[in-house]
């Protein structure tokens, strides 16, 4: 999707956000009406959706920007933060504690990031910036999902509400800037929603095929599918502290995999994840799938 968007051109992101969630839309009222969903939302679940949509519509909207004005990869890796943040926003909103090795990783993701951005070295900070604001803001969006499914609201309705949210709230952000596309530029605009959409119908199979702790540690690959598709398609090439970063940000996301998956006898609440009793899949808003962080958050 992030290829798409870059070669989308010199589209605004808001515009980009737009064509993105205009095709999510259109793919999630098929299946809820293929579902027999009712489009009918309960009062009482309109805040948090509006909260939800607020805060997704922002990390995308910072996401599209930082791809347009930063490598691919370093991007990538900083977007991945957001299971982190989510665990932050967990413990501020839904009170979850924060386990001590939790909050060692939390740090040492941070620390993988700096070697990404290079504070310092770096002479425009602003897209980095931003993209930290995005996933801040998604970390934020995933806990507010998290509360809506807790609530028995059916995911394609929270992706549906999103997607339509995002669609309506910037028009008239493109009605002041518009900036007409060519068939080239709608072509990868529509191509970015496509890719968008199948990754995540891809991604909520997988989770009905295994537990959410086995398949959330290979969303983390896309820093290096990033890597190699910034290369190839850009002429990006990542400097020797950015390979650092990515690899110490993989590293702490492993081992966030591998404590995550021991089973919290300390808590009966959460039995061990054994594939019997499958988490929800994650939300399309944002592409990013280690939904068992964000479950507990998202």
């Amino acid at each position: 999707m992030n290829v798409f968007i870059r070669l989308a051109g010199d589209i605004p992101s808001i515009e980009k956000t737009f064509f993105r969630n205009f095709i999510a839309m259109i793919v999630a009222g098929i299946a809820m009406a293929r579902a027999h969903e009712g489009f009918a939302y309960r009062r009482q679940d309109l805040p948090l959706l509006t909260l939800r949509s607020v805060c997704g519509t922002l990390g995308m909207m910072c996401n599209f920007y930082a791809v347009d004005h930063m490598l691919l990869a370093d991007a990538t890796a900083i977007q991945k933060l957001v299971p982190f943040f989510t665990i932050l926003s967990s413990w501020l909103i839904l009170k979850e504690r924060i386990k001590s090795w939790q909050g060692g990783l939390i740090l040492l993701a941070f620390a993988a990031s700096l070697l990404v951005v290079k504070p310092g070295f770096t002479p425009d900070l602003g897209p980095a910036i931003i993209q930290f604001a995005g996933a801040l803001a998604a970390g934020f969006a995933y806990t507010y999902v998290r509360q809506l499914t807790l609530r028995g609201v059916a995911k394609p309705k929270i992706i549906f509400f999103f997607s339509a949210f995002s669609c309506i709230a910037v028009i008239p952000f493109i009605a002041m800037d518009f900036v007409q596309p060519d068939a080239y530029q709608l072509l990868m605009l529509l191509c970015t929603g496509l890719a968008a959409s199948g990754g995540q119908f891809a991604i909520t199979y997988a989770y009905g095929f295994a537990p959410a702790r086995q398949i959330s540690i290979y969303d983390y690959s896309q820093i290096l599918f990033s890597a190699l598709f910034g290369l190839v398609f850009f002429g990006q090439l990542p400097d020797w502290l950015s390979w650092l970063g990515y690899a110490l940000l993989i590293a702490v996301a492993l081992a966030n995999f591998v404590l995550s998956s021991r089973p919290d006898k300390s808590d009966p609440t959460h039995p061990a994840d054994d594939g019997r009793h499958p988490r929800p899949a994650a939300d399309p808003g944002t592409t990013d799938p280690d939904s068992h962080r964000k479950e507990r958050t998202a």
